[in-house]
């Protein structure tokens, strides 16, 4: 991950950032609350030698100095606490004394002082000046030679004893600054982690990389295209529209020397947006000036004849069985030279239908009487008809859903499709997020037309006998559903 990508992951996960420095900001004030508040009392004492002449001053500071340093352990032992509790009641144990009694010396010099804390204020200014007194007494006891003469030593009290009227903890700013550090860093660390661990698409990065074949499109998530699914009248003039004719375009010119007539779209998993996209896509080509027919072969569960609002009881899958010619059961959508074919009733064989001959038979009229014909396919995670339909088209365009679609699925969908040879034409990042800058620039470049409300169902399906013969097809029709289709008017 290089910069770009932290700051994107926290971008993507800045609550978990706010939460965590909320969280820590709550313990450190709950810590903070709960303490108890400890003050210091201090002395300070001053070491020396009594009786020291001027030649042995300076070998005597240096003597003295390393004394100190002694002193310190002195100060803290258990005997100088039992000492104070046999001479000064306080209701403090010898343990408790000593844990309370901290020394220290000042660098370069032989001072040395001593400070004690506690919780009680009063308290720990009687307990100073105890140690104060008995310390003076214990270094004499220490420092006198056993023949009773005057001890080397001198130890006096030259500062102290003092209390401090503020308490030294808790300090609520400065454990307030240290808990929104804390929860910073670790808002920041579990961001990243997150980020790391969620194997979800949210980048057109992570598709190519996943898919290993170029973007064709992004298409922004349009809060409006669960009510109005198709981009048509108002939606026409939507981002997400103009996203589907870019997609369209960079189909078209993906290779040129070799273009795709033949189009399967098909995605993953369910429910990533692939019929959708499906009939925009179709509808957008048409919009073009091509001859599109758009054929649902996702026979488990059909849904472009619910989308554009076509009768849907006969189908591909009467096609295939022979019941029906295709050019009856094919129907006219809005004034477009878009043709559609739906599912048609749902048969205990998919894989098997549209692997057959007449199957491939059928999609060799289709290819004759249209510019394009694009597929609606089953997902290729869930059964093997996204692939059966697959290998006899042109190529193979994989949708996938911003945010659900997990990594790892979406290469294995890939791989499945190349492992038979498939040749895959791109993906498509559906439902994704726009940026802002986004909007703004589709907004201020947006042409607006008058909305065209689209057709109703029954002037769309138009008359099955009429309609559907004087159009793309043939007047004539023929038992086999394999009959050879004219070619569609311009």
């Amino acid at each position: 991950m290089d910069v770009r990508d932290y700051l994107r992951a926290v971008r993507r996960s800045w609550w978990v950032v706010l939460l965590a420095v909320m969280v820590s900001l709550g313990v450190a004030a709950l810590v903070t609350v709960q303490t108890k508040p400890r003050y210091v009392a201090s002395v300070t004492y001053f070491v020396t030698i009594p009786n020291q002449g001027v030649s042995e001053a300076y070998q005597g500071s240096i003597f003295m100095q390393q004394r100190v340093k002694s002193y310190t352990d002195l100060l803290e032992s258990d005997r100088l606490a039992q000492s104070v509790v046999a001479k000064t009641p306080l209701g403090l144990t010898a343990e408790e004394v000593q844990s309370r009694i901290n020394a220290s010396t000042v660098p370069d010099t032989v001072l040395l002082r001593g400070t004690v804390t506690d919780t009680d204020a009063a308290r720990a200014l009687r307990l100073t000046e105890a140690v104060s007194a008995q310390f003076v007494e214990l270094v004499r006891a220490v420092e006198t030679p056993v023949e009773g003469r005057t001890a080397p030593i001198k130890v006096e009290v030259i500062s102290g004893p003092r209390v401090g009227s503020t308490p030294v903890s808790p300090k609520p700013g400065l454990n307030l600054a240290i808990g929104a550090l804390v929860g910073l860093l670790a808002g920041l660390g579990l961001a990243v982690l997150r980020t790391r661990l969620d194997t979800r698409l949210r980048d057109t990065v992570g598709l190519q990389r996943a898919t290993g074949s170029p973007l064709l499109g992004e298409i922004p998530f349009d809060p409006a295209a669960r009510a109005a699914p198709l981009i048509v009248g108002a939606a026409a003039n939507s981002a997400r529209a103009e996203a589907v004719r870019k997609l369209r375009t960079n189909l078209r010119f993906v290779d040129v020397h070799e273009p795709a007539r033949v189009i399967a779209v098909t995605s993953a998993l369910k429910g990533e947006g692939k019929t959708t996209l499906s009939c925009n896509l179709a509808i957008a080509l048409a919009e073009a000036g091509w001859r599109v027919a758009l054929v649902d072969a996702d026979l488990r569960r059909p849904k472009v004849a619910e989308y554009l609002g076509l009768e849907s009881s006969v189908g591909l899958t009467d096609v295939l069985l022979g019941d029906v010619n295709v050019g009856d059961v094919v129907q006219r959508w809005g004034d477009k030279s878009l043709l559609v074919l739906p599912a048609g009733s749902i048969p205990p064989n998919p894989s098997e239908l549209l692997g057959s001959k007449a199957m491939a038979d059928l999609l060799l009229v289709l290819r004759e009487s249209a510019d394009i014909v694009v597929i609606d396919t089953a997902p290729l995670r869930n059964v093997t008809d996204g692939v059966v339909v697959a290998v006899q088209a042109d190529g193979a365009l994989l949708v996938s859903r911003y945010g659900r679609t997990d990594r790892g699925q979406v290469a294995a969908a890939a791989q499945s499709l190349q492992s038979v040879s498939v040749r895959l034409l791109g993906c498509v990042l559906n439902m994704g997020k726009l940026g802002r800058a986004d909007v703004d620039r589709y907004e201020s470049y947006r042409v607006d037309t008058p909305a065209v409300p689209p057709a109703a169902p029954a002037e769309r399906a138009g008359t099955p006998t009429t309609e559907r013969a004087n159009g793309f097809f043939a007047p004539e029709q023929a038992a086999d559903p394999t009959q050879e289709l004219t070619r569609l008017p311009r």
